[in-house]
């Protein structure tokens, strides 16, 4: 694993809810290569599918670098990558917000975790939100606490912890008990990593990308 100096992927081995449904309702693109796509399934654990597998009623068509064609429920959608959607009816009010890139193509959320203000940036690469230990110290949260773990760096292997949040908000959305790390040193932002954009739908329209909560 490895902490870059901005956009950071942080691969984190987290045990995902299992889907409960004959039928996937939602499928996002975590992965993307010639002939394969990492996805999640229902917020399940990432699974690698090849073109012509089928997983849970969802069938990969076709694969790049690029973007991924699906079948589900005998329609075609093509995702890029943290893209996702949801079948079925959605029921009751879903939240949502919108986030425009900055000149470097990165999307800034402003939130908070644990009621504490913070600003995100948008990763799809982090299996889990990611903050500082610095950044935990400024929120009071007990990080030693949680499980110790080493991360690989530029810098070398370094303490982290894994940890949960009990609130998690970005605009109108707010998610409770969270999965989350807290890395020692070589994070300069917080990432909001998949263990909250899973349970999200993500649209992106030009500079503009779209969070919609979806459970």
């Amino acid at each position: 694993m490895s902490l870059k100096h901005n956009s950071t992927a942080i691969m984190i081995a987290a045990g995902w809810l299992a889907c409960t449904h004959a039928w996937a309702t939602s499928v996002s693109v975590v992965g993307l290569f010639k002939d394969k796509a990492i996805v999640t399934i229902d917020g399940s654990k990432p699974r690698t599918l090849s073109v012509g597998q089928t997983y849970q009623g969802v069938k990969l068509v076709a694969a790049d670098s690029g973007s991924a064609s699906f079948e589900v429920d005998g329609k075609r959608r093509t995702l890029t990558m943290g893209q996702s959607f949801a079948g079925g009816a959605a029921t009751g009010e879903r939240q949502s917000v919108s986030l425009t890139a900055d000149a470097r193509g990165h999307f800034a959320a402003a939130g908070s975790l644990n009621g504490y203000p913070v600003t995100f940036m948008v990763d799809t690469g982090a299996t889990a939100i990611a903050i500082s230990a610095a950044e935990a110290s400024r929120i009071g949260l007990d990080y030693k606490a949680g499980q110790a773990i080493g991360v690989g760096t530029a810098a070398g292997v370094v303490p982290a912890w894994r940890v949960k949040f009990n609130t998690v908000k970005v605009g109108s959305i707010t998610l409770n008990q969270v999965d989350g790390m807290v890395v020692e040193s070589g994070l300069n932002v917080p990432l909001l990593g998949m263990s909250f954009l899973n349970r999200m739908e993500m649209r992106r329209e030009g500079e503009t990308m779209t969070l919609i909560q979806r459970y």
